[in-house]
This record gives structure tokens, C-alpha cells and sequence, in this order.
């Protein structure tokens, strides 16, 4: 993180009302501070200059790219907040993997942090509860494109759970990913109710590799 240098192109706002705000996030910005003041610029204070008041709901990982959702009313925020709990929010994610993988099925391993290795997580019997569903989308020989569910939103889960089967994602380095670009992990699509008459709605962001 000391060389932390977040892009410094505009923000996508994907959607926005009196209730809820979308946005793209861009690939290497935090969702939150991090410690310390050279961590200080992220995804949350650049909002709180145009929408003072911005509340978290949820957040991705610095290197994830995607749609996030924030709140812009404590109604709102207790409204996503419980969703996200009961697993009402609906979660489709796009990743590129090393090798030919399965052509789909669920993840089911429970995380907890590997404290010697800080900030890895791993799977262990003692861990909270994850689980992923997915399936393949696209394979070559070196390669394999897939789309991911999580069921749960536990730290690190797609990366894990991935990693875990042999096909860690191209550009982690945290769980030993072949070398990218970018780490190739991206939250496509947000499917959530509405905290204001609880109509469903979808937003998506455009896988951009």
C-alpha cells in the first residue's frame, strides 16, 4: 500500500435519486480511507465532495473494479444494510482465470484471516460461512472467463475460493495470480429492492477487459 496511486480520471455515477447513488468504481481506488494519511483518498471522500452526506453500504477490494452502491439518507443505509445481511442483494461478478476451468458449480468454504499473513484470508473449518456459485463463460488453453455469484460477502471470497480450486485470478498478487495488467476481477451487476417502495431495480457496469 506505500505506493498506493489511485486513478485520477472523473467518476462514473451509473445511477442516482433522493435515495441511492451507483457508481463504477475504478480498478486500484479503496472503497474507504486505509491507515494512515498517504491512504486518505478513496472512493468515499471523492463522493462526499459532490454528495455531502454519502453513506457506506458495502465495499470492494482496492484492485476490483465495479458497481458499488452508496446510500443518501440513514433510511436508505439501514434499508441496504439489512439486504446485504439477508441476502436479497443480488451479486454478478466477471473474472479471468489462470487455466481451463469446470464448467461451473459452487464454492463452498468457510474464511477467516491467516493472521501470520495478514491481509490474506483462508479457508478453514473454524471460518464464517461462504459460498459462491458460478459458471464458465469462455476457455482457451491458458485461460478461462468466468462469472461468479457470491452468496455471502465475506472478505477476499471470489479470490479465495478461486485460488482455492487451482485457478487463482489473473493479476492477484495476493493469492499468487499469473501476472496482468490489473487484477481481473470486476462487479458487473447489482440487482437490489428499493428502500423507497421496494420495486426491484438492476444497474450494471461494463466489464472493461
Amino acid at each position: 500500500m506505500s505506493s498506493y496511486a489511485p486513478p485520477t480520471d472523473p467518476l462514473a455515477i451509473l445511477r442516482a435519486d433522493d435515495h441511492l447513488l451507483f457508481v463504477d468504481k475504478p480498478e486500484g481506488l479503496l472503497s474507504v480511507p486505509g491507515k494512515g494519511a498517504h491512504l486518505a483518498d478513496c472512493l468515499l471522500a471523492r463522493l462526499e465532495a459532490d454528495f455531502p452526506g454519502v453513506l457506506l453500504v458495502h465495499r470492494l477490494d482496492r484492485d476490483t473494479s465495479g458497481v458499488m452502491v452508496f446510500a443518501l439518507t440513514p433510511k436508505a443505509q439501514r434499508h441496504l444494510g439489512l439486504q446485504f445481511e439477508k441476502r436479497i442483494v443480488e451479486k454478478r461478478y466477471i473474472a479471468r482465470v489462470a487455466g481451463r476451468i469446470g464448467e461451473g458449480g459452487r464454492f463452498d468454504g468457510p474464511l477467516r484471516a491467516d493472521w501470520p499473513n495478514r491481509p490474506r484470508q483462508m479457508i478453514a473449518p473454524d471460518g464464517r460461512a461462504a459460498i459462491t456459485d458460478w459458471e464458465r463463460i469462455e476457455v482457451s488453453e491458458q485461460e478461462s472467463r468466468v462469472a461468479l455469484r457470491p452468496l455471502t460477502g465475506r472478505s477476499h471470497q471470489l479470490r479465495v475460493h478461486l485460488a482455492e480450486a487451482g485457478h487463482p485470478i489473473l493479476g492477484d498478487p495476493l493469492y499468487d495470480g499469473p501476472p496482468a495488467d490489473r487484477m481481473m476481477l470486476h462487479a458487473e451487476r447489482l440487482r437490489l429492492r428499493h428502500p423507497d417502495g421496494g420495486a426491484w431495480i438492476e444497474v450494471i457496469s461494463n466489464v472493461p477487459f
